[in-house]
């Protein structure tokens, strides 16, 4: 089956995850020919033409031919968010970024990390033509030192700044806010046609016919990032740069070519990987948020998983309905309130949860405040046998892509389930046991 068809299955399977079925659509982008020479002669079998993925700039064209561009705009919305599925930080970060597009009136606005030269993700550079043409735009890093050296600026090409130790081009990692006013008009002007291109590895030798061939077929492709090369000089366009910690932990290997890049010394980039960030940054948050105490700063796991060694820290989660950015949870956490996590320990906060005393936690832990209800600890201490994480190959996708799992021993739960529509007057039950 194709790809469209197992994403939709998939949404159709879990009830559109709590969603209305139209804030989902599912658009399914063509492939290309594929070309063998640099006489664009098309790749084929068996009286087929070979075909290959076009590139995700052909994002921006299924969402005018969709109309959700045109849509969302009438439906009043300002702002549209891409981002790659495989890097769930993202959405740490999103707030903080909307934020900055919308002081700085941002037409586009790329989320970007600090980069070491020569690293390889793309830049954020000013390209500046000599008819005077400018664009803030995305260099691909295989592009970016040859593009340095030939200008006078930069004769030793991408190399670190002095004064921080990083490349002084951003590093793109390909989330962008989009202003929704003057993108909905460009797709109506382009038809969201970005520019295209072609990455060929040639063969040693040519052809029968003397012509430079590929090695495999290659193909034109586009990216979502070129989309600033078809704005006009007046758009504003800029990057947000933040801390890696917070915002950019991708997933890209399966555990046998995670486990192999960790051999070689190599960042896994792994499901076991990004969840230890998403805990890491849970933890962080919690602690910037002013809790006296803290969360302890040892370990819930120490070991090798599957092939990849993993250190991971309490498992402390912080559900988006608890808190979505750091001055939110600085919020749930009142001042000189006291919170104790040690390291064994298993956390997790959703809904409408207040801490406004003490919390002393050595086991795990989850208080829930469903719909209509708030919950406030004044006083609480748990202690008992807690969470435990295993290695274990498992028979489920959760297991045999993490290879791990939580071995749920013993969980004091606090829950209190919906108890009203939305607007309703809110029960407040307050936790203090003496």
């Amino acid at each position: 089956p194709s790809v469209s068809l197992c994403v939709s299955s998939i949404v159709e399977k879990h009830d559109t995850f709590g969603m209305d079925k139209d804030q989902i659509t599912v658009m399914k982008q063509n492939k290309v020919p594929a070309l063998l020479d640099i006489r664009a002669r098309m790749a084929g079998k068996d009286g087929v033409i070979e075909t290959k993925p076009h590139g995700h700039g052909d994002v921006h064209t299924l969402m005018h031919q969709f109309g959700l561009a045109a849509a969302w705009r009438a439906a009043g919305f300002k702002w549209v968010f891409f981002f790659q599925d495989t890097n769930g930080l993202a959405f740490r970060a999103l707030p903080a970024v909307l934020g900055v597009s919308a002081s700085k009136q941002f037409d586009v606005n790329s989320v970007c990390v600090p980069r070491t030269a020569k690293e390889a993700v793309g830049g954020i550079c000013r390209l500046e033509h000599s008819d005077g043409r400018c664009y803030t735009v995305n260099v691909e890093y295989n592009q970016l030192d040859p593009l340095l050296k030939s200008t006078k600026d930069f004769p030793d090409g991408d190399v670190p700044d002095p004064k921080t130790g990083f490349s002084p081009f951003p590093g793109n990692i390909n989330n962008l806010v989009l202003g929704l006013e003057r993108y909905q008009q460009i797709l109506e002007q382009t038809g969201g046609r970005v520019n295209e291109f072609v990455n060929p590895k040639y063969a040693d030798a040519p052809g029968p016919d003397g012509v430079k061939v590929f090695k495999s077929p290659t193909r034109l492709e586009c990216m979502m990032q070129d989309y600033p090369m078809l704005l006009p000089p007046t758009a504003k366009v800029g990057f947000t740069q933040l801390d890696r910690w917070v915002c950019f932990s991708p997933v890209k290997n399966n555990l046998a070519d995670a486990a192999a890049k960790a051999a070689k010394s190599l960042p896994p980039e792994c499901a076991g990987t990004a969840e230890r960030d998403a805990l890491a940054v849970n933890n962080r948050f919690l602690k910037l948020a002013g809790a006296d105490g803290g969360v302890a700063e040892g370990l819930a796991a120490d070991g090798t998983f599957a092939g990849v060694p993993l250190k991971l820290p309490p498992l402390v989660t912080l559900m988006p309905s608890f808190a979505s950015t750091l001055s939110e949870t600085k919020a749930r956490i009142k001042p000189d309130s006291k919170v104790s996590v040690t390291a064994r320990s298993a956390l997790t906060l959703q809904g409408d949860v207040f801490i406004d005393g003490t919390l002393e936690l050595d086991g795990a832990l989850v208080v829930r405040a469903g719909r209509g209800s708030r919950v406030v600890v004044k006083k609480l201490k748990v202690v008992n046998a807690g969470w435990v994480v295993t290695a274990t190959e498992g028979d489920s996708d959760m297991t045999r892509m993490r290879g791990y799992a939580i071995d749920r021993k013993e969980t004091r739960e606090i829950v209190f389930g919906d108890e009203g529509a939305a607007g309703d007057k809110v029960t407040e039950h307050v936790i203090d046991e003496c």
